[in-house]
């Protein structure tokens, strides 16, 4: 079996990201140029528009696409299937742009948790979240800490406001 230990990422999530898919290197900005696209052009019938930024780019060109699961029980919560799609928060412009008002900064989506049980997102400065039923959660301060956190199963961060 070989070593799949990276200084990136722990073992077993280093695992469940190869086993979707993903390996080092992976990039494929011209479909993550497409969801820019697509995302810039939606308008919601409020009016309201998505925000697209480097950060949010870079996470489709690596992750995009990706379905990882990890069969174990996690820590304090259930670890869910994470899909790398950002179209799946296509008609969230409002939500996510109430959430980066809040936060003094840009949100675009990243994919969902779970089977649409929340959506993720990330900020302009990397920093990821979860948007469910029950509240706003911080993943993370950046993609690679967020993935530690749903595939362990750890117990995020429940935004709140001041």
């Amino acid at each position: 079996m070989p070593d799949t230990n990276t200084a990136r990422f722990p073992v077993h999530v280093d695992a469940a990201l190869r086993a979707s898919g993903w390996q080092p290197g992976r990039w494929d900005i011209g479909q993550a140029e497409n969801w820019a696209d697509t995302l810039s052009a939606h308008i919601s019938p409020a009016g309201h528009r998505h925000t697209v930024f480097p950060a949010a780019i870079e996470a489709w060109a690596e992750f995009g696409g990706l379905r990882i699961t990890w069969p174990g029980p996690g820590r304090q919560n259930a670890v869910n299937p994470i899909r790398f799609d950002p179209l799946a928060g296509l008609h969230l412009a409002r939500t996510l742009a109430d959430l980066g008002r809040a936060l003094d900064t840009e949100v675009a989506p990243l994919g969902e948790e779970g089977d649409a049980q929340a959506v993720l997102a990330i900020d302009a400065e990397g920093r990821v979240y979860s948007i469910d039923h029950t509240g706003d959660w911080y993943l993370g301060p950046g993609l690679d800490e967020a993935l530690n956190t749903l595939l362990t199963g750890i117990q995020p961060v429940r935004l709140t406001s001041a």
